[in-house]
């Protein structure tokens, strides 16, 4: 029975299950510690924050599938916040900024993913250059000093105030959940999703599959900066205001999310549901951390020290060492 549960909690399911766990513990231990942790305000506003924090994510957990990493998330989140109010302010249709700002990013993702593979550069090293160019760019567009704000509907979309219909949540929250589904059900059955796994598993037998590394990275990192585009907006209308290092945060906060959801650094596993619930664990750690009366600087100091403590577990596992 011990070596059934062992086998079952070192699986990729009961990483995903073991990580809901530990949220649902967290959430406890701050409901009893800290008065007023579940009251429906402080509910929505965990929700909304790790609503967030999941769209973000969506592509570093395709990217590390894959086998590589994206350090550019923050960038583009920056970028697409401040280029997507700058243009709002300056009178244009929002429909249009959003288009342009999608297309703009997924580019910048397009270029990481050709370049990395096809010049076999790792990921890492192109993703931050490429990112601070980025960076870059708009500091020197806006001087240092991004002005514009969100329309009423895009803020209205994820004030934690809202609500979504007879749902006491605002539309952020479900829009995520059928998001999560689409995404979810696009990496089991879509032919996409077998690809991604096939290459991340056994990136030099994936070609004999007739599979092309070079498109599916393209493809891959593209769809990574297209969502952090998408969290830039909406960081827009939950700020009310543009901020080029809105994105920051989720630096690591988007890689943690991922390996706490049993992705494996190296590639070949991982899932979205995983995500979410690393998502859920960091948002708990986040909320009770804060609530007990710890500065940010420690906030951050525990969140740095999850991340090695479960990099150091995971390195010591067969896959990833016979990887390396």
């Amino acid at each position: 029975m011990m070596a059934k549960l062992k086998t079952f909690l070192g699986s990729t399911n009961g990483r995903v299950f073991g990580a809901f766990l530990i949220a649902a513990l967290l959430h406890l231990i701050g409901t009893l510690a800290i008065p007023g942790y579940s009251s429906p305000f402080a509910i929505r506003a965990m929700l909304v924050i790790a609503a967030l924090l999941a769209v973000a994510s969506i592509g570093q957990t395709l990217v590390v599938i894959l086998g590589g990493i994206d350090l550019s998330i923050p960038f583009v989140i920056g970028f697409a916040n401040v280029v997507a109010a700058q243009l709002y302010g300056d009178g244009w249709n929002f429909v249009l900024v959003c288009l342009l700002v999608s297309v703009m990013a997924a580019l910048i993702g397009a270029f990481n993913g050709y370049v990395s593979r096809k010049l076999d550069i790792h990921p890492l090293i192109v993703t931050l250059g490429a990112g601070m160019v980025v960076q870059g760019c708009v500091l020197l567009w806006t001087k240092g000093f991004p002005s514009g704000s969100a329309p009423s509907a895009v803020s209205a979309f994820v004030s934690i105030g809202g609500s979504a219909g007879p749902l006491p949540v605002p539309w952020l929250v479900p829009s995520l959940v059928v998001l999560a589904t689409l995404i979810i059900l696009m990496m089991a059955r879509s032919p996409y999703g077998r690809r991604l796994y096939a290459l991340g598993s056994n990136p030099g037998a994936a070609p004999l599959a007739l599979i092309d590394p070079v498109r599916m990275w393209v493809i891959t990192f593209a769809l990574s900066a297209f969502f952090a585009a998408v969290a830039g907006v909406l960081l827009l209308g939950f700020t009310g205001s543009a901020y080029g290092d809105v994105g920051q945060p989720y630096l690591f906060q988007t890689i943690a999310a991922v390996v706490v959801g049993g992705a494996a650094l190296v590639g070949g596993r991982g899932s979205y549901l995983g995500t979410i619930a690393g998502v859920l664990v960091l948002t708990e750690i986040n909320t009770l951390l804060i609530g007990l009366g710890f500065q940010p600087a420690m906030v951050q100091a525990a969140l740095g020290l999850i991340i090695i403590l479960l990099v150091s577990l995971y390195g010591r596992e067969r896959h990833v060492s016979a990887t390396i």
